[in-house]
């Protein structure tokens, strides 16, 4: 496995992009819409086969008739809500990481692990699982405005078992650490210096 993208979850597209764009300092590109489950996106490339997204529901679309993906029925004020990690073998996910969704937008085509309640595997600390289809990532597409992921740190209440259910993962980016509940923090570096978003629970 390893990270592909990570996600700002919020209500409201426009507020989320204006919130990330403060964070960053930069400017988010288009994304698209995702019908499937009622929502767009707008994104930031962080370098190749990873970037970032702002993800909300899209009132545009008709109601999608089941839960949305990421938990963004329940969306709120913009935050890190969502890591999603790339694979070959969507196979042999753990339990509660969903069904393999065959979901495509234009030209790109992927499955994704998304569980029927719209909920995250062990409240977000285990990745959102993604296989991509044939062609080039979308981070090819996203101009370089020199953000890049220094880390990706999150707390479990068991790290040794969710480290053990991401036994796959060689990124020394990704680091784990005990904590009450599961909570996401990334660190990144930006033209303007360092920008965490979330907890960064290592100094």
């Amino acid at each position: 496995m390893e990270i592909d993208h990570l996600a700002v979850v919020c209500a409201d597209l426009d507020e989320g992009s204006a919130w990330l764009e403060k964070q960053l300092g930069v400017s988010l590109q288009p994304g698209g819409q995702h019908p499937y489950f009622g929502t767009h996106n707008r994104l930031l490339g962080l370098g190749p086969g990873l970037y970032l997204e702002v993800i909300a529901p899209d009132p545009s679309v008709p109601d999608p008739g089941r839960p949305r993906w990421f938990g963004l029925d329940d969306a709120g004020a913009p935050k890190l809500g969502n890591w999603i990690a790339r694979t070959d073998n969507l196979s042999g996910r753990p339990p509660g990481s969903g069904d393999i969704l065959p979901l495509s937008r234009g030209d790109l085509t992927w499955e994704i692990t998304v569980p029927a309640d719209g909920s995250l595997c062990e409240g977000g600390a285990f990745p959102s699982l993604i296989r991509w289809g044939e062609g080039a990532h979308p981070s090819s597409r996203l101009a370089d405005q020199g953000v890049g992921l220094l880390s990706l740190d999150i707390t479990h209440p068991e790290p040794d078992r969710l480290a053990a259910l991401l036994s796959d993962m060689a990124d020394p980016r990704l680091r784990l650490s005990h904590g009450a509940s599961a909570e996401l923090g990334a660190v990144f570096d930006t033209p303007s210096g360092r920008v965490t978003l979330g907890k960064e629970r290592f100094s």
